[in-house]
């Protein structure tokens, strides 16, 4: 029987809960300052705080499951860092260019890049691994390709 760690990705699970605390903590800053109950109230400052929040919210769930799954498919821990470093510093810096800004910006562009890259590479990595075991297991293949 196998064993599961998460004892890597515990690390970025921490650094991201802190990042959509912070992130949640804004939104209701903004509700307080423009007095705003629940929803919007057509402010921009709010609907910022909001859709930067969400996004995370969006995207931080299921890269942190592909992040759990590459550290228990492989045996190096340097994947599970560099991948967990890129989604960390790719939320951080698209936080900050939605934040400030709705419209384009270099760190809005680069944090996507970076989270799309890490969710692309991962989902790529652990796919190609299992592909690879099947072909393996029902004999198809007779030996690694690498």
């Amino acid at each position: 029987m196998s064993s599961f760690s998460i004892e890597i990705s515990a690390l970025y699970i921490g650094l991201l809960g802190l990042l959509l605390l912070i992130l949640a903590f804004k939104v209701v800053k903004q509700r307080i300052n423009y007095q705003v109950g629940i929803g919007d109230g057509d402010n921009i400052a709010v609907q910022l705080a909001i859709r930067t929040h969400a996004n995370a919210v969006e995207y931080v769930p299921i890269a942190l499951l592909l992040l759990i799954c590459i550290e228990n498919t492989y045996s190096v821990i340097w994947p599970v860092h560099a991948l967990g470093s890129a989604l960390f510093l790719g939320r951080a810096l698209h936080a900050m260019g939605l934040s400030q800004s709705g419209g384009q910006s270099k760190c809005r562009f680069l944090g996507t890049l970076l989270t799309w890259i890490m969710i692309l590479a991962s989902s790529l990595s652990i796919i190609s691994h299992y592909v690879l075991k099947l072909l393996l297991d029902f004999k198809i293949l007779e030996q690694p390709l690498f």
